[in-house]
Formats: structure tokens, sequence, C-alpha cells
């Protein structure tokens, strides 16, 4: 098993780029998880290797066609990659990582519009990698504390949202209006690591009940209107779920715990400020976006 994996998703086209009569260059080999862009000019291709390559651009359906929010799916014979083979290759993984106790990290990375909370997020019956990850969380912890066989331990999950805006980090669990102007500060601890000081860690012990915490975060997050996309990320969000396993002996007596930190991150979008038409705080945002995702890209 790689310590890394890179997957690619391919969208349907917005409504601007059908105004614009935008012409597909994508195609993908599901075989070898290859993935060709064709330059338009020279019809030359490209290819580029990829651990997963999801074509989501067409072939799916609505199962409810009278909720413009209905699960979407693909159609008899197609090969559109929904929201559930996603989670299956990915967010399994990252659960299974969690309970082994390593620590896990997801990116979502992409331009702006591109459909990056789509897949972290998602929306009415297509619920996203977050949503999914927290759910199969819970369902695990039930399915291991009613088995008198399994081993006996008790769990505990806590829930953080954090946003990095304009190079300051907030807590999105914190009002706006009631945050700190100069964002919290980011220390290094020897035996815990990199935390954000002051960021709340809220105990959940449901899905429902991450359900609710993430709306709250969702709606304190910093979006706003470009030309590329009418709700855009202006702030890259982190949701880092803490989960600790406590085991104990035969005796009842505690023999082992061991903590994970699972980190759910929704990159904001790079872009183009010609493409974007972006002047004043907008320009900010996006000059300030883009340096932390250059810096992102020298890390990795």
């Amino acid at each position: 098993m790689t310590s890394v994996k890179v997957a690619v998703r391919v969208r349907p086209f917005n409504g601007r780029e059908k105004e614009m009569g935008a012409k597909l260059c994508i195609r993908m080999d599901f075989k070898t998880n290859t993935t060709y862009i064709m330059d338009p000019s020279t019809k030359k291709e490209q290819d580029f290797g990829f651990d997963y390559s999801y074509w989501s651009h067409d072939q799916f359906h609505n199962i409810h066609p009278e909720n413009p929010m209905g699960y979407l799916e693909p159609d008899e014979g197609g090969i559109y990659s929904d929201q559930n083979m996603v989670f299956k290759d990915l967010g399994q993984e990252v659960l299974d990582n969690a309970f082994a106790g390593f620590n896990a990290c997801l990116f979502a990375y992409g331009q702006t519009g591109s459909g990056k909370s789509y897949s972290i997020v998602g929306y009415g019956e297509n619920k996203g990698i977050i949503p999914r990850a927290c759910n199969e969380l819970f369902k695990r912890i039930k399915t291991m504390t009613d088995d008198p066989a399994a081993k006996k331990a008790t769990y505990k999950v806590q829930l953080s949202m954090i946003e990095i805006y304009n190079e300051k980090v907030h807590d999105l669990f914190c009002a706006p209006a009631s945050r700190p102007k100069e964002g919290l500060a980011v220390r290094e601890d020897k035996k815990i690591g990199v935390f954000v000081q002051g960021a709340a860690f809220v105990p959940v012990d449901s899905y429902e009940a991450i359900e609710h915490q993430i709306d709250i975060g969702t709606m304190n997050r910093t979006i706003g209107a470009t030309n590329m996309n009418a709700t855009s990320s202006r702030a890259h969000t982190v949701t880092q779920i803490k989960f600790s396993q406590k085991f104990f002996d035969e005796t009842g007596k505690p023999s082992n715990e061991m903590v994970s930190s699972i980190n759910l991150i929704d990159l904001a979008g790079s872009e183009r400020a010609s493409g974007t038409g972006a002047t004043g705080d907008r320009l900010k945002e996006g000059a300030n976006i883009n340096k932390s995702l250059t810096m992102l890209g020298q890390v990795i």
C-alpha cells in the first residue's frame, strides 16, 4: 500500500462553459487509470497516470427526477463515476487507516468551479466523502460495540472545522463577528505535533451530531462570487476528526490507547485573475489562495 494516492475527476460542463461552446478535450482509460488531455489546436494528446481516474462528465441520470437534488447514478452500461464509487475508493481507506491507529489526510485540489466541494461535501442525496466517512465511522463503532466477541474498547470522536482565509486561520464553529481579527495561532508540540491554538474540538456521539456541526461550520465559511463560480470558496477548509480508541484487558484495566487524526481538506480554487474578473478584495483573496497552493505544491 502506498502512502500517497492521487485521483482525478472530470465533471459535466457548467452553464458558463455551455454558453461559451466549450469542447471536451478529456478522455480516460479505466483499465490503466490513464487520463488523456487533447490540445484542441493540434489534436495531439498528452497522457497522465493516476491511481484513480473518475469519469463524471456524462452518462448519468437522476434516480429521483422530481427532486433536483436526487442521487445521480450511471446510465445502464454507462461509465459514470458516482459519489459512492469515489467514497469506496478514497474514503474507506482513510477510515481503515484511522481504525488501525494511523493519521490520514485527503485533499481536494483544483481550479475554482472544478467540483472539489461536490466531491468532498456534496449536495442533496449526492453526499460527498466527509458526510459518508462520518456516517461509516459511527456504523463501524456500533458494529464493534455490539459484537460480544469483539475486543473490549471505548471510542471517542471529536470534530473541528477551521478555514485559512487570507493567510489567517479561523474557527468555523465561531461566528464571523466573534472571531479575533488576527486569526488563531498555529503552534507545534513535541507530543501532538502541529495544532491550531484556540480551535474548538466538539465531542460528537452520532452521525446526526456531526452533520449538525458541519452545517454550522459550512454556514460560516467565506465564499464569494467570481466570473467562474458564483459560490467560490475563498478559503481552505479543514475538517478534522479526532478518533480515540481505548482498549481494556480481561480484568477491565486499560491496556492501550490509539488516537488518530482524519483531516479532510477542501482547498480554495486556484485561479487566474483575468478569468475570474477579480478586483479589490477578490483579487487579494485570489493572490493569497494561489500563494498558499504554490507552497502546498512545494511541500508535497
